[in-house]
Order: C-alpha cells, then sequence, then structure tokens
C-alpha cells in the first residue's frame, strides 16, 4: 500500500471545506490543510477532519502556498485537491496499482467534472487534471492557475497517467458581477507573470480563459490571439484546449471566417482530437452562407476518432452537430436521427432541440 497525503490550500471556505474534506477521512490518507488567512471558520471546520492545519501568510502567489503544503505532507506521493472539489470516486487498489506501475517521473490525473452557472455553455464540463505526484520530483510553478512541474528542469511535459479519482468541482458559479471579480482577481496576478515573461503563451491564455467564462467574448478574443502569435509547444495538452477555445470565441464574435483561413493551413497539427474536429466543423456551419456538407466532413472524422478517454469523448457533440448540419440542408428525418443518437450519448442540449424539431 503506497502512503499518500492530500494536500488543500483555501480561505474562507466555510461553506465548501466539510465537504472537501469529510469524504477523504475514509481512506488511509494523511490530510493536510493549509490556511491562507481565514475570517470565517473554515479553520474550525477543518479540524474536525484533520489534525494538520497550518497558516501560510498570503503573498499573491498559489504556487508558494501549494509548495508550502507539499513541504508540511509527511509521505512523498501528494494528491492536491481545492476546497471546492470533493471527492465522488476512489479506488483505493486501483490508485495504488497506477502509481506502483508508472515511474515516480509521472503525474496521476483525477477525472474533475466542472459546473458552471454560464447560460449557453453544457451544465457541466469533463477533464482530465495533474493532481497526484512524488514531492521531491515535482513541485508547483506560476502565481496563479498553478502548473506541476519538473523540479530540476521546470518542463510541465511530463508524461501522464490516470488514476481511479473522480471529483466534482464548483468552478465559475454565482452572480454575474462575483464571477467577474474572480476574473478580476486572477487576471491582476496573470497581468504580473505576462510582465515576468511576455514570451509565454500559457498567462495570455488563461487571461482569456478568464473572459471567455464571464462571456466578455472580444477580451478573450484579444488574449487567445496574443497566445496564439508566441512560439506554441504542441505536446502541452493545454495548447490543444486553447485551439477549440479560441474557434468558439471566434465563432461568438463573429470570425468564423477568420478562424477557418487561420487553422486551415495547421490542420493536422490538430486534426487527431475529436474536440477539434468538432470545433472545425463548427466553422463550416458558421460561415456565410453556412457549409454543412464540408460540415459533415468533420463531423464524421470525429466519430470515426477513438477518444483518449470517457472525459474526451466528444461523439455526442459530433452526433448533435450532424443533426443540426441535417436540419441546414433540409434533412429533418436525418437530423432528428442524429439528434436522438445525441441525446442517448447524454448531450446536454439534443433534447431541447429534437423537440423543437418535432415541433416544427
Amino acid at each position: 500500500m503506497v502512503s499518500i497525503s492530500v494536500c488543500i490550500i483555501g480561505k474562507n471556505e466555510e461553506e465548501n471545506i466539510e465537504k472537501c474534506l469529510e469524504p477523504l477521512t475514509h481512506y488511509p490518507f494523511e490530510i493536510i490543510y493549509v490556511d491562507t488567512g481565514s475570517t470565517d471558520r473554515t479553520k474550525e471546520l477543518a479540524a474536525k477532519y484533520t489534525d494538520k492545519i497550518y497558516d501560510f501568510t498570503w503573498i499573491g502567489d498559489f504556487s508558494a502556498a501549494r509548495n508550502f503544503s507539499l513541504e508540511k505532507a509527511s509521505h512523498n506521493y501528494v494528491l492536491v485537491l481545492d476546497c471546492d472539489e470533493h471527492l465522488t470516486a476512489l479506488d483505493l487498489d486501483g490508485l495504488c496499482e497506477a502509481i506502483e506501475t508508472h515511474p515516480r517521473n509521472s503525474v496521476g490525473q483525477i477525472l474533475r467534472k466542472s459546473f458552471s452557472d454560464s447560460h449557453y455553455r453544457k451544465e457541466y464540463s469533463l477533464e482530465l487534471v495533474d493532481r497526484l505526484f512524488h514531492k521531491r520530483t515535482f513541485h508547483y510553478i506560476y502565481l496563479i492557475h498553478e502548473q506541476v512541474a519538473d523540479l530540476k528542469t521546470g518542463r510541465t511535459d511530463y508524461e501522464r497517467y490516470e488514476i481511479p479519482v473522480e471529483v466534482d468541482h464548483v468552478g465559475y458559479v454565482g452572480t454575474l458581477d462575483e464571477k467577474r471579480r474572480k476574473a478580476e482577481r486572477n487576471n491582476a496576478l496573470l497581468f504580473k507573470e505576462m510582465e515576468r515573461d511576455p514570451t509565454e503563451p500559457y498567462f495570455p491564455f488563461q487571461v482569456a480563459q478568464s473572459y471567455n467564462l464571464i462571456d466578455d467574448f472580444e477580451n478573450a478574443y484579444i488574449y487567445y490571439k496574443k497566445a496564439f502569435e508566441l512560439p506554441l509547444l504542441m505536446e502541452n495538452e493545454w495548447v490543444h484546449v486553447m485551439a477549440n477555445n479560441f474557434i468558439n470565441v471566434m465563432v461568438q464574435t463573429g470570425r468564423a471566417e477568420e478562424a477557418l483561413a487561420l487553422y486551415t493551413p495547421v490542420y493536422e497539427d490538430y486534426a487527431h482530437s475529436q474536440q477539434f474536429l468538432c470545433s472545425f466543423g463548427a466553422l463550416y456551419l458558421n460561415q456565410d452562407p453556412p457549409q454543412p456538407l464540408k460540415a459533415m466532413m468533420e463531423f464524421v472524422k470525429a466519430l470515426q476518432c477513438t477518444p483518449e478517454s470517457e472525459s474526451e469523448d466528444y461523439s455526442g457533440m459530433a452526433l448533435f452537430s450532424m443533426g443540426f448540419a441535417n436540419e441546414l440542408l433540409g434533412n429533418l428525418p436525418a437530423a432528428a436521427s442524429f439528434l436522438e443518437k445525441a441525446a442517448a450519448k447524454g448531450y446536454p442540449l439534443a433534447l431541447e432541440k429534437l423537440e423543437e424539431l418535432r415541433n416544427m
């Protein structure tokens, strides 16, 4: 059995801390909680679940707080969680087996379901995030949106493997003003990082993400564009995420033609991804006039791709988009058929669109 420390940092999280910590007590983990200046009952509530509670003076640096929590961990292998995350599934035997069968210089990824209030997105999104590693091999870098990096080289393009840990995450929720304040706080730190290293595309990418999450698509467009004007390391997973988000923002801002011109020359760099093929197909649907037949070709390619994992299966999106393309072509029976298949895959908007189609 591998010994594991769970490391968590937080501030004023009395609404979330018990939901985060209580599930962890059902496993033989050491629980480390680092508080960065709470003025509510967070520390008092955390003490019900662990006596490993430490104070850290906040210096506007999330990585510094994370690395302090790693120092306090008794075990070499650490699992990192946030206060607004809580376990929904964990296979302890499978977790230990995954650690034992992967080298120390690799990083385990958990499956995270992130919920959002945004009116035009899905109710949640699934993603794999780097969260388990050997603390003598890795640490955190960046002031905010901190990244796991090799201690010796600083590189973030290490081997990754999935571990049987799943969490729910409360993302950008609350009122628009609350979400905007969170974005402004995050971006203030990111602007500092951009001043420190203006050649690193990760920082404008994260600024763009912040604007995207509060539906400020014009500012999101500006910073995605800045990121793509810098040298990109295609091995970094977030580059592919950024490409899809940039395409979607360009669609939102009426720049589908620009997006098609930008990504057609580099199509082969991204075409192995179901998500990219879906986004690229959507560009054809948003041309003036729409080009549903070309879009359909991209969606077919997406369905022929083998998803890397369950969390990266975009076949529901492809089927939904094929339904929309067939509607544009006037083939309503085919459109309904594809929407039914998308609904069977659990795609959130499929049933609503299907009902709309049947009422036409």
